[in-house]
């Protein structure tokens, strides 16, 4: 409701990311006095199949593509194109894939995926507000390197995103 006493027109943020969302406020004219908030408990994809009416549940709106740069700037580089569905690990899709996202002997020494060793470290070049937030340990642990690179272990994708396996990284990353 604005000032006025108008209605404003409906903003639909169904299945946006966090950042999005909280853009969506942060933009709002200061006349908007009021906001209705529709919250919803079930799982993303029952959510979608009621906004849109599919609920045939099997939807090929779920496949997201992601794009991996192997090696950039090497003489090996590679690019491969890999369909996944939406809300996927990116390391486990990665690794289920053939594709490594550990340099040197972290390959075979690395955690699994359990975000302990801090060693899957990939640069999310395009699509960086299809995928999670940073949690403060990710953010802690890659503090001295660009805002792209991400924990392949801990990063979601939600939509199209291209990453690049062993970006450069700064001396004080001893993890690598």
């Amino acid at each position: 409701v604005m000032e006025n006493g108008q209605e404003g027109t409906p903003i639909s943020l169904i299945g946006a990311p966090f950042d999005t969302v909280m853009s969506a406020f942060a933009t709002l004219d200061k006349t908007v006095r009021e906001v209705d908030l529709v919250f919803f408990r079930g799982t993303k994809e029952e959510l979608k199949e009621l906004c849109t009416g599919d609920a045939s549940g099997g939807a090929d709106s779920d496949t997201i593509t992601i794009t991996v740069i192997q090696n950039k700037g090497s003489k090996d580089e590679a690019v491969r194109t890999i369909s996944a569905p939406s809300g996927c690990n990116v390391r486990q899709v990665l690794v289920d894939n053939g594709i490594n996202v550990y340099q040197s002997v972290t390959r075979w020494t690395n955690c699994k995926g359990k975000q302990l060793c801090g060693t899957c470290i990939v640069n999310v070049a395009e699509g960086g507000p299809n995928t999670n937030r940073k949690s403060m340990d990710e953010a802690s642990t890659l503090r001295e390197n660009p805002d792209g690179y991400r924990l392949s272990c801990v990063t979601f994708a939600y939509g199209d995103v291209t990453v690049e396996t062993f970006p450069p990284i700064k001396a004080a990353q001893w993890t690598r």
